[in-house]
């Protein structure tokens, strides 16, 4: 399970020009989910994200969490995210999960999420084609793949 984490001041999605996911201080999260991903990705990269510490203390370190300055999350479904592109130039996506099973997790995810301390978290429509509009607050971007602590086992 891979995720792009941007540290936003709010951030939107939208839906045949309809917004349907809308979030203030927090992180846009976007997920991508791939064939070999269980429900224990989704826990640990919900506990991480959830715990990540890039928000400013008072003195101006990032040393905070989500919860802690009452941040909220977007997370946008991005199959792109597990593009293959060892070879040639046009990506293979064949290692993106298939809806059946990506879904399901995308679901478990956000769920670890609020069972993370997370009070608000919106999200995009699985699948669609959507216009997300990020405003990352710093900017901080935080790339995180769940493939490395399985390797770490």
């Amino acid at each position: 399970m891979k995720a792009v984490v941007q540290r936003v001041t709010r951030s939107s999605v939208t839906v045949d020009g309809i917004v349907i996911g809308k979030i203030q201080k927090g992180f846009n999260i976007l997920l991508g989910v791939e064939e070999n991903d269980e429900k224990e990705d989704a826990e640990i990269l919900a506990a991480k994200i959830a715990k990540l510490r890039v928000f400013e203390d008072e003195e101006g370190k990032m040393n905070l969490a989500l919860g802690d300055v009452g941040g909220e999350a977007l997370v946008v479904s991005q199959f792109t995210l597990c593009a293959d592109i060892k070879k040639g130039n046009r990506p293979s996506f064949t290692p993106a999960a298939k809806p059946d099973k990506a879904v399901p997790l995308y679901e478990y995810f956000m769920e670890q999420l609020k069972a993370n301390g997370v009070s608000r978290v919106e999200h995009g429509s699985f699948g669609a084609d959507m216009a997300v509009d990020i405003a990352n607050d710093g900017p901080v971007t935080i790339i995180m793949d769940t493939a490395i602590w399985r390797k770490s086992k």
